[in-house]
């Protein structure tokens, strides 16, 4: 592990400890605390961007190697919420971004693995990229949403009302949240697919019936939660459950195929 690696997951961490100590603790130094959140965060950010930016960016071309890519996605997730919190209340869901986006930086220091694309890179193909991370990271938000909506229904289920308004905001709030991330990444899956079907020439030969198929059945399940809401009033439970489904379908579409082209396959 690199000294950058180490310096990240050190100012992670401490970021972690902040916000814990100012979500769990909060009448202890409250400044302090989101204070050194702030500053930790914004660090750990900008060395992890560094990092990326030279896995990347090889003398070969654009490395999208399967750890690299999570690494990438969990940067973003974490930067957008990180960026949110000033002015929503996403502070609970940044407890699990900061130490997971630590286990992806280090994930990726310790697998040498690479999938470079060279001159295939078109800059059709680059706006495809952009909107495929983009939509990814924010349904991604939108699952985490979905869960501590779930947990926070159980906690209030269990009387424990002290604890849910110490940690997490209003369900309305959440729901609001939540709603938002998805029609966002929604509109940004469209067009990341609308894009996309652009550049399938034989999707036998590409190895892309897995993740076309699987892509379109998460856009699908997404636009029906959507309709749901909008024309049925859809709430709660029903949400939660379609958001978890939907992202559950992106991540077999996206990850499995590519673990399964560049750890299985690649190995045989």
């Amino acid at each position: 592990m690199t000294m950058q690696t180490s310096f990240i997951v050190l100012f992670y961490l401490l970021a972690t400890g902040a916000l814990t100590v100012n979500t769990f603790r909060p009448n202890i130094s409250p400044v302090l605390a989101r204070g050194m959140m702030l500053i930790c965060g914004a660090i750990a950010l900008h060395i992890h961007a560094n990092i990326l930016l030279r896995m990347m960016f090889t003398d070969s071309g654009l490395n999208l190697g399967l750890l690299v890519s999570i690494s990438l996605v969990s940067w973003t997730v974490t930067l957008i919420v990180y960026l949110a919190s000033f002015y929503q209340q996403t502070q609970s869901l940044m407890i699990l971004l900061f130490p997971l986006s630590a286990v992806c930086v280090i994930g990726s220091q310790l697998l040498d693995e690479h999938r470079i694309l060279g001159e295939q890179l078109t800059n059709g193909l680059k706006i495809h990229i952009v909107l495929s991370i983009s939509a990814y990271s924010l349904l991604f938000i939108g699952t985490l949403q979905a869960l501590l909506m779930r947990y926070q229904e159980k906690l209030l289920l269990a009387k424990k009302a002290i604890l849910v308004m110490n940690i997490l905001p209003p369900l309305q709030v959440m729901e609001h949240l939540l709603l938002r991330f998805i029609i966002v990444g929604f509109f940004l899956l469209s067009l990341s697919l609308a894009t996309g079907l652009m550049f399938i020439n034989d999707m036998f030969s590409q190895h892309l019936v897995h993740k076309t198929v699987l892509s379109i059945l998460a856009w699908l399940i997404y636009g029906v939660l959507l309709c749901g809401h909008w024309f049925a009033g859809w709430r709660g439970k029903r949400i939660t459950r379609w958001a978890v489904g939907g992202f559950i379908t992106l991540l077999l579409a996206y990850l499995g195929t590519k673990f399964v082209l560049e750890l299985v396959l690649d190995r045989v």
